[in-house]
């Protein structure tokens, strides 16, 4: 099996399908810099409003659940957990591991995300999370998602996204996939694995800048916005509603 753990399609793109979803937390370890302590900090910061709100907790492209888990796992007073997928692999996954009386599993294709979506009612959630989910999602999709996403906070609630971003100029952009490859390699990957795992993304995985992704945030309501996590080609961002 190549380093990259996963069988794109016939075509040679990118899919989510069995072999994916089996590796896909090893995958993400080795390819996310600084993946372990972005998880913990985005733990560590959404109990702070998970354990105040007393509202639902939120994973928008929950893939096996890693991120939504740790919530789980804490028992936040009168709070049910809602773990959104779209890949019918990472259902299965996901209906076996959340399968207690407040948790819920739902299939769910984000372009179709509205306030009639299980999961996303008006101001029924204390914390939203999303992890590295909307760089997959058609880029005209994203400002509807997020809107949905404000609107299913309570006030006070918070919003946490962590996304690949592009540099904010090409040249900066050339220094940190540079960076990048070079972290990868050094985790296993050979170029060959980089260079074809970077041909099934195009046009699958489409990062936007900082810049872009913060006006997408206040376009959508929020006014508390800032950088909690940025390693190299990705970013983590905290919003909160008023």
């Amino acid at each position: 099996m190549s380093g990259d753990n996963h069988t794109p399609h016939a075509d040679g793109r990118w899919a989510f399908d069995e072999s994916v979803t089996a590796n896909f937390d090893t995958m993400l370890s080795k390819s996310i810099p600084q993946y372990d302590s972005m998880r913990e900090l985005t733990f560590n910061l959404g109990r702070n409003f998970a354990s105040t709100l007393c509202g639902n907790i939120v994973d928008v492209g929950a893939s096996r659940g890693e991120a939504l888990a740790p919530f789980v796992d804490a028992k936040f007073y009168m709070s049910d957990y809602y773990a959104l997928e779209i890949s019918e692999p990472m259902l299965e996954v996901l209906r076996t591991r959340f399968n207690g009386p407040s948790q819920h599993v739902v299939a769910t294709d984000l372009r179709q995300l509205s306030a009639a979506s299980k999961g996303m009612e008006p101001q029924t959630n204390s914390l939203v999370l999303s992890i590295l989910t909307l760089q997959f999602t058609p880029i005209e999709y994203r400002a509807k998602i997020l809107r949905t996403i404000f609107k299913s906070l309570k006030s006070g609630g918070a919003f946490l996204f962590v996304e690949k971003i592009l540099g904010a100029t090409a040249e900066i952009d050339e220094l940190l996939v540079k960076e990048y490859y070079e972290m990868k390699q050094r985790n296993g990957y050979s170029y060959e694995d980089i260079q074809r795992k970077k041909a099934s993304l195009e046009g699958i995985l489409v990062p936007t800048t900082d810049a872009w992704n913060r006006e997408m945030l206040r376009n959508a309501g929020f006014n508390q916005i800032d950088c909690y996590y940025r390693s190299m080609n990705f970013a983590g961002y905290i919003a909160i509603k008023d």
